[in-house]
């Protein structure tokens, strides 16, 4: 279930929101307890709130049921950051670059494999490319974490993954998630 956006994206006159912006924008959001109180759970799928990002930045407030997850997927050309507002959410990531057009399949070599616990009030920012899937693993209780991307996201590439084979499968626009 998503919850239809009441805030508009914001227009940027200013220098383009760093990493390190929008981490402290996370931040800074997921500590606003009564924002975070104020979004609606559903039992059974992931909910969402679209929220004013810095600097005209694409920013999502977002509740994850038990058991749910992203799967695998990146935000093309868009760096960003998330922060756990309540619970644990689990980050698995690749560190690795991969090409960005041109292939369908690739056979990930060993050791680029990431894994981050990320309890309330954790979070990180990450770059272009970021290959990750993001997962509530409790078995009974929902998880609360704020996003936000710059520029506001182009598209998200989603993938499938096979032991070490990672396998392009659906390129999402905004006109998809919005």
């Amino acid at each position: 279930m998503s919850v239809s956006p009441s805030a508009t994206p914001s227009v940027s006159t200013g220098p383009a929101p760093t990493q390190a912006d929008l981490y402290d924008f996370v931040r800074r959001t997921a500590a606003d307890t009564e924002l975070i109180d104020s979004l609606p759970l559903d039992p059974e799928g992931r909910t969402w709130v679209r929220l004013d990002g810095p600097g005209g930045s694409e920013a999502w407030l977002i509740g994850w049921p038990p058991g749910t997850g992203t799967g695998w997927h990146d935000h093309a050309e868009s760096v960003g950051a998330f922060l756990t507002a309540s619970g644990e959410l689990k980050e698995n990531s690749l560190a690795a670059r991969l090409p960005t057009d041109g292939w369908k399949t690739l056979e990930l070599t060993d050791d680029v494999d990431r894994e981050r616990r990320l309890r309330a009030g954790q979070g990180r920012a990450f770059g272009r490319h970021h290959v990750h899937e993001v997962l509530n693993e409790s078995p009974d209780r929902h998880a609360i974490s704020v996003h936000a991307y710059y520029p506001p996201l182009p598209q998200i590439r989603r993938y499938s993954r096979s032991g070490p084979v990672l396998r392009l499968e659906q390129v999402e626009r905004p006109e998809d998630w919005q």
